[in-house]
């Protein structure tokens, strides 16, 4: 009958040369470096102010920032900018942006890199070590003899996907534009025409996705016999994603005694094994805690649930946050075909929502970004082929409806708000089918000082007793009594929610000026008020946290006194869908328990 009719291959690898062995047309090259035309790369001369630092005042910056380092040699952190000795044009790009200090990662790392030695970076999401590397890179390339026709790159950074790509590539060009160097980004869904005529006319600064990057390789598009600086960005996703064999194909075309940094926001034991085999002797700089962890500015809620309760949680969830200034929200989901149904639903509802995915094309995914970066959709709903590398400054919610497979993807997800020192809401809807991640994620919330769902801790005891190992159909809960869904009317679930689940802003009293809630305010009127007060407000909502910005009460009528969303942006506004004169059912708002 032939061959499949939606193709046999669903699932895995593709059948034929090109998708089976990537790189399979590039040979392992055989280096002998007395051959190879020297080049220098520690550049890096102490400034005075930090010759003068002790150690003690070294150790003391380094606890503070939590900045843990392990190797040999590894200088000391620089404090200011200026100690740095990057060259003048660099300095004034760095002006132009406000820039006050250098982040931990940039204080700790850029030392390392000036100095020329190998080093690997476990930082957070929004640390700043794009210009940790690429500040760096400059200082080396300005080092090195110019470009000749036919000469490939001099730095090159592997990214795992276009997006982080891309927006490498522009924090790039500012930078290399002050400096007449030129740089440029080749990644997949876009044509080859322009990008090749960027590497045949010749860039000091290439930034790729391991994939197209194999492809012009194996047709002779460019080469790396120049390039002496090596960057792989976000290791630990790229493992993810399958491109270790892409990545080691690209790395044997490198010479060996070349310069390599290593960045990843984890430190699992295949990026480790990927450390040991492509650098030598090489610094780690660990920011933050040593375990998996998550970004302290990040308010996290979890709301223990069920699959079919997720979309009616969504909306409420939302109608909250478009009530807000800033409101910019991304939603993640597990799959393409969730994420397209979910934009479908929202869009026919009203809501300003585009969706983004692996199977949209580069066009259409550039301007949907656009439009978000710019306020005009202000909902984003993405599978993670947006989780990581996403970069936009003022993403204030995300909100995971579907729980990630891993923590690290969890983290990553939750790292595209709060960027900087900014602070930011993560929503995550966590269900039983979930139950093999309750205890990572129950371990990130507490490294993060964050409060813990008393469901999430029921799930392991359920766990252990059995009662988790229904099958998926069966949705019941200790509340349904055999109906659907838990509950015989929508009424019936509303009045559940009212007296249980859904806790009013009247629930929560006064906010502080922070705009925090005081534990006083929850001593009464919640089903954990008493723990909460008891705890002292120790479990999660710091000073500086917005717990919850939401100005509207709870009083008026859903659909009928709620404001046209402002973004911001000056963009136009959008009108709510109209509904019933229902009243409106306030989201349960984050309560803190005594660990």
């Amino acid at each position: 009958f032939g061959a499949p009719r939606f193709g046999g291959s669903r699932g895995g690898p593709l059948s034929g040369k090109k998708f089976g062995n990537p790189g399979e047309k590039l040979t392992k090259k055989k280096w002998n470096l007395d051959e190879l035309p020297k080049f220098e790369k520690n550049f890096y001369q102490e400034h005075p102010d930090v010759v003068r630092r002790t150690v003690q005042e070294v150790e003391q910056y380094r606890s503070s920032k939590e900045v843990t380092v392990r190797g040999h040699n590894c200088p000391k952190p620089i404090i200011n900018f200026y100690e740095a000795n990057f060259p003048a044009n660099v300095m004034e790009v760095i002006q132009r942006q406000n820039f006050t200090e250098p982040t931990a990662i940039q204080a700790q790392g850029w030392p390392v890199a000036l100095s020329g030695l190998d080093m690997v970076g476990v930082a957070q999401t929004g640390s700043g070590k794009t210009l940790s590397y690429l500040l760096p890179a400059i200082v080396h390339i300005n080092h090195q003899p110019f470009l000749e026709r036919g000469d490939g790159p001099i730095c090159l950074v592997l990214a795992p996907t276009r997006e982080l790509a891309q927006q490498v590539q522009q924090v790039a060009a500012e930078y290399s534009r002050a400096c007449r160097l030129k740089s440029t980004c080749i990644y997949g869904g876009a044509p080859k025409g322009p990008q090749i005529r960027d590497l045949e006319r010749g860039v000091e600064i290439c930034i790729a996705t391991p994939g197209r990057l194999i492809d012009f390789l194996e047709a002779g598009k460019t080469n790396l016999r120049r390039c002496t600086y090596l960057v792989l960005d976000e290791a630990d996703r790229m493992l993810d994603m399958g491109f270790e064999p892409q990545i080691r194909k690209i790395v044997d075309q490198i010479r060996p005694d070349r310069q390599t940094l290593m960045w990843s926001a984890t430190w699992p034991k295949e990026v480790r094994q990927l450390a040991e085999d492509f650098l030598k002797e090489y610094v780690h700089i660990n920011i933050g805690a040593l375990e998996l962890s998550a970004n302290h500015n990040i308010l996290q809620i979890v709301d223990v649930c069920h699959d079919v309760e997720k979309d009616d949680k969504l909306i409420r969830l939302m109608e909250e946050i478009m009530s807000e200034k800033e409101n910019k929200t991304i939603v993640f989901v597990e799959t393409k075909r969730r994420c397209d149904d979910l934009t479908r639903k929202m869009r026919r509802d009203g809501w300003p929502a585009m969706g983004i995915h692996g199977d949209k094309s580069q066009q259409e995914r550039d301007w949907v970004l656009n439009e978000f970066k710019h306020g005009k959709a202000p909902i984003l709903i993405a599978t993670d082929v947006a989780s990581r590398g996403l970069d936009v400054e003022d993403v204030k919610f995300v909100i995971n409806y579907d729980y990630p497979n891993s923590s690290e993807d969890y983290i990553h997800r939750i790292g595209r708000t709060a960027r900087s020192t900014k602070t930011g809401t993560a929503y995550t809807f966590f269900t039983p089918n979930n139950i093999k991640q309750v205890n990572d994620l129950i371990s990130v919330l507490r490294e993060a000082n964050q409060a813990i769902n008393p469901k999430l801790l029921q799930l392991i005891e359920d766990r252990g007793s059995g009662k988790c190992c229904r099958s998926r159909g069966d949705r019941r809960d200790r509340y349904s009594a055999g109906k659907r869904g838990g509950f015989s009317s929508f009424r019936e679930r509303e009045n559940f929610e009212r007296n249980y689940g859904a806790l009013g802003k009247r629930d929560f009293g006064a906010k502080t000026q922070n705009g925090a809630y005081s534990a006083q305010s929850f001593s009464n009127g919640t089903p954990f008020g008493n723990g909460f007060a008891a705890a002292g407000m120790q479990a999660g909502f710091r000073a500086g946290n917005p717990a919850g910005a939401y100005q509207n009460g709870y009083d008026q009528q859903y659909g009928s006194n709620i404001a046209n969303m402002h973004n911001g942006m000056n963009q136009q506004q959008y009108a709510y869908p109209a509904t019933g004169a229902a009243p409106m059912i306030g989201y349960p708002m984050p309560t803190s328990y005594s660990q």
